[in-house]
């Protein structure tokens, strides 16, 4: 269904990108209603604008709060151009009608991050903007709405291309994209007077992914990914490259780039959301090479991911191997010609990007929200039988953060910053441990000496039973049990170590 742009309402806080599309309303002789700032740019191009005062018969009062919100306007948007009632209705009160409106919010989030001022911040809760977006997606049957200046582009070349003319589908998707801004806006104001630190996606770049987790599933990206990182080589990442790239990045934040020649380079391989290798070295290609022998099966066609730059040993021990996804902070000149040599891989040129503080999750009829789990313990309480040597805290802290990115239940064991055995998503503890240990001897690795972490308490002293049996010398849990003097009443028995941390990490 076809319909006409005859009139648009104009009304945004930011004008950049304005200039085109007041152009094509004017080429397509579409009678232009605005308001102050936005009426201001507009003439100034040297465009005919009438005021929405005209309209209402009233001028924008009380510091601006209320200029849109009156009948005039909202009938002008909300009339049903095929019900005679509303176009009696309509023409009675000498009601225009608006068949597109481009409104934008004032800048709510924006104003968070800027200042604490809480005057400053009530100011910048937009009322008018998001009824008028409301109002117009609620009947894109005949109006079409614009509510975000990514979409500036595509509105143009439809003014271009189609004389100003819509067709139903398109301004169904503007709609569309209209309640999600709204949507988005409206959980940031909600999540400030709940004190909560939220950056919410849905106002961002939309995305269509060729599918999801499953050939059969549509799937959808929000976010611009150039922010995050520079893609240099390779195929458009899919569903699933996305999903293994967040855990990649996750983890790898959690190790800052080291200085040159400074040792501290980290090394990790990602298979379905979880670390199946990650070590620590002096050098990227000795980090590198004892990841990959942490369990050299499962790296293959995995995510790849160094806080350091990829240089042309590192490059050339890499691409013995198949893997989907290659990211790093920075790539030597002649190891990007190397990785290169394959087309389909995707090499990424991680940024200093700051990533949302909250994590989604959409379950039954609704969505979960929380905080991201950041830090590593909470305490470092000494409670085994006896003090942990410099070298094991080193190793308990580094076991610590890398089962914090296992799925639950979760059991990593490290030796010498090495990952050599893990038990993950597992329905009981005891089941991980086993998993990590028979992981471990797998790939032929000596335990003795080797230390664990677990994501949550030991309900029983099961674990540490088995663990010591195996060679485990020193423990790293968050305690919390009711039971957790029976795994420390066996430390201390056993002249073995154990730290209490008081900080869970669970991940489901």
């Amino acid at each position: 269904m076809q319909k006409k742009i005859k009139a648009a309402l104009i009304s945004v806080f930011y004008k950049n990108g304005l200039e085109k599309i007041v152009d094509q309303l004017q080429k397509n002789h579409v009678t232009i209603y605005s308001t102050g700032g936005t009426q201001d740019f507009i003439e100034k191009l040297g465009v005919t604008c009438i005021p929405v005062e005209s309209l209402t018969s009233y001028p924008s009062i009380l510091g601006g709060r209320v200029k849109t919100l009156h009948p005039s306007v909202f009938g002008g948007i909300l009339g049903k151009r095929n019900d005679d009632t509303h176009l009696a209705e309509m023409k009675q009160y000498n009601i225009p009608e608006m068949d597109l409106v481009i409104v934008d919010l004032y800048p709510f989030e924006e104003t968070v991050k800027t200042t604490s001022d809480e005057s400053l911040i009530i100011e910048k809760i937009d009322i008018g903007g998001p009824s008028m977006i409301r109002a117009a997606a609620k009947n894109h049957r005949d109006v079409v709405v614009v509510a975000a200046k990514n979409d500036y582009p595509l509105l143009v070349d439809i003014l271009e291309t189609q004389a100003g003319e819509t067709t139903l589908d398109q301004r169904r998707t503007f709609a569309i994209k209209a309640f999600d801004v709204c949507t988005a806006y409206d959980t940031a104001i909600s999540s400030y007077f709940n004190n909560i630190s939220i950056e919410t996606p849905f106002n961002k770049e939309k995305k269509a992914l060729r599918y999801g987790e499953n050939p059969h599933q549509a799937a959808t990206f929000f976010g611009n990914l150039d922010e995050v990182f520079n893609q240099l080589h390779g195929k458009e990442l899919s569903y699933n490259n996305l999903v293994d790239t967040d855990a990649a990045v996750q983890i790898i934040r959690e190790f800052p780039t080291p200085p040159v020649g400074g040792g501290g380079a980290v090394f990790a391989i990602i298979k379905h959301t979880n670390v199946c290798g990650v070590a620590s070295g002096t050098t990227v290609k000795e980090s590198w090479d004892a990841a990959l022998a942490g369990d050299p099966e499962s790296a293959f066609g995995g995510v790849l991911v160094s806080n350091t730059t990829i240089d042309v040993a590192t490059a050339t021990a890499i691409s013995e191997i198949f893997f989907e996804v290659l990211i790093a902070p920075a790539f030597d000149e002649e190891a990007l010609k190397i990785l290169q040599s394959k087309k389909n891989r995707i090499l990424l040129q991680l940024k200093l990007a700051d990533l949302p503080g909250m994590q989604y999750k959409s379950l039954l009829n609704g969505i979960l929200l929380q905080q991201n789990d950041e830090g590593n313990y909470a305490e470092w309480k000494e409670t085994g039988g006896r003090e942990t040597t410099a070298e094991e805290k080193e190793n308990l802290a580094f076991s610590n953060i890398i089962c914090k990115h296992l799925k639950s239940n979760a059991i990593a064991l490290v030796k010498n910053k090495q990952l050599i055995g893990k038990g993950c998503g597992q329905t009981s503890r005891i089941d991980a441990l086993r998993h990590a240990i028979e992981k471990s001897k797998q790939f032929n690795f000596d335990l003795n000496g080797a230390v664990l972490a677990s994501d949550a308490f030991f309900p029983f002293d099961d674990c540490v039973k088995i663990a010591h049996a195996a060679g485990i010398t020193s423990f790293i849990q968050p305690g919390g049990s009711i039971r957790d003097n029976d795994s420390i009443e066996y430390c201390k028995n056993n002249n073995l170590a154990m730290v209490i941390t008081g900080m869970r990490h669970f991940k489901h």
